[in-house]
């Protein structure tokens, strides 16, 4: 009985392809949008985590000034020498404290130049950034205190200055400084702000401060508080120490700014999770439109089969056969615009992953859920069609014509 009654149903479907395909447009649209909203926002947010991943673990930095709309951090004293000491000795549950000042200069080698950033810092750096080394050495310490002309180059910078040539043990010149390359970082590829973390040069800090800067201001520092400290302590504890460091009186603002990196991910992962929610939500209308579409569909379908309907009714179907017919017509219609709506979303989010370099990560649960509710459109705005088809008139229905 069911199968016959599906059999009737596709045919009705197949005698007008066109009108058909046309109806289910908006079922096709509405699954595929949402589940490629929701693969391509699963992506972003796999892609955010993993980019603030590269800037460090547990890894906290500070600044001079406060940062923002309206907030101006020119007037700041910058961190010193002696600041970076007090933050090593008094701060617990750090595993480094890693001074950085930056700069961009040119760097010259041969007949290539280029403009890079410029990183004075120590060895410190290396475990704030959870960095490697791919060829070559770390700073010697004596290099450190000295400030020896010695450099460590990112990928990036090796790549458009050296090509396929090794650098390690040959000299490059930044601005009219000599510099001996003494090792080769690991790549790290660009961060979650944009930034190509490869494109770098690292001199120890003094040889920065006398050779590049010209004074003993340190522009940053890079904290990495240890696994089982969590950071809001070590974030406290650091705004204690330099408020009482920078003379900061009770009810003034800081002149400095601690960034928890743990904080700026969870941030970005929930703005791209309500981002998602919401364009997944408006794509879900479609799946409204589309149920609407068959509703009306179904309902100009009755009536050109009036007649059709009252021959059945008069030869002896009941009420239930024929709403079950519509019924049934109206579920096929959606769930094969569910089917090419699945393929649609999947198919887009792939593409949109590859163009935008971002992870394929299609949630099945999602899939099912926009394939369970096309059905469940077609349940919803096809039972009132079949419901007035079952109930016409046999009489009435035989004369239409």
């Amino acid at each position: 009985m069911f199968f016959e009654t599906l059999k009737l149903a596709i045919q009705a479907i197949r005698r007008n392809v066109l009108r058909s395909f046309l109806t289910l447009l908006g079922i096709v649209i509405g699954v595929g949008a949402v589940i490629a909203m929701v693969t391509i926002g699963n992506g972003t947010t796999a892609k955010v985590q993993a980019d603030m991943a590269k800037l460090g673990s547990n890894l906290l930095f500070i600044r001079p000034g406060q940062f923002g709309p309206g907030r101006s951090s020119s007037q700041a004293r910058p961190f010193n020498a002696r600041d970076i000491a007090a933050l090593r000795s008094q701060l617990g549950g750090v595993k480094a404290v890693a001074p950085v000042s930056r700069e961009k200069a040119t760097v010259v080698f041969g007949s290539q130049n280029r403009s890079v950033t410029i990183a004075g810092t120590d060895n410190a750096y290396f475990i704030t950034q959870d960095l490697e080394l791919k060829q070559g050495r770390r700073f010697l310490d004596g290099e450190v205190r000295s400030g020896r002309a010695v450099c460590l180059l990112g990928e990036t910078t090796r790549r458009e200055l050296f090509g396929g040539l090794s650098p390690v043990g040959r000299n490059i010149r930044i601005n009219k400084i000599s510099c001996e390359i003494i090792g080769l970082l690991e790549e790290k590829g660009e961060s979650g702000f944009g930034i190509d973390q490869d494109d770098i040069v690292l001199m120890p800090l003094r040889t920065f401060q006398r050779r590049i800067a010209g004074n003993s201001d340190i522009g940053t520092v890079y904290i990495s508080a240890r696994d089982n400290m969590a950071t809001s302590r070590v974030q406290a504890a650091i705004e204690h120490l330099l408020r009482e460091r920078r003379h900061i009186g009770n009810g003034q603002e800081d002149d400095f700014a601690v960034a928890d990196m743990k904080r700026i991910a969870s941030t970005r992962t929930a703005t791209t999770g309500t981002l998602t929610i919401l364009l997944s939500a408006v794509a879900g209308v479609s799946l409204l439109v589309g149920g609407i579409g068959i509703m009306n569909i179904m309902l100009v379908s009755v009536t050109e089969r009036t007649r059709e309907i009252g021959i059945r009714l008069a030869i002896g179907a009941q009420e239930q056969q024929v709403l079950l017919q519509f019924l049934v017509e109206a579920i096929v219609l959606s769930l094969i615009g569910g089917i090419l709506g699945v393929a649609l979303g999947l198919g887009l989010a792939g593409i949109a992953a590859a163009m935008m370099k971002i992870p394929y990560i299609p949630d099945p649960f999602i899939v099912l859920t926009a394939f369970g509710f096309s059905a469940l459109v077609g349940v919803i705005f096809g039972y009132f069609p079949a419901r007035r088809a079952a109930h016409l008139n046999p009489i009435e229905a035989l004369r239409h014509e």
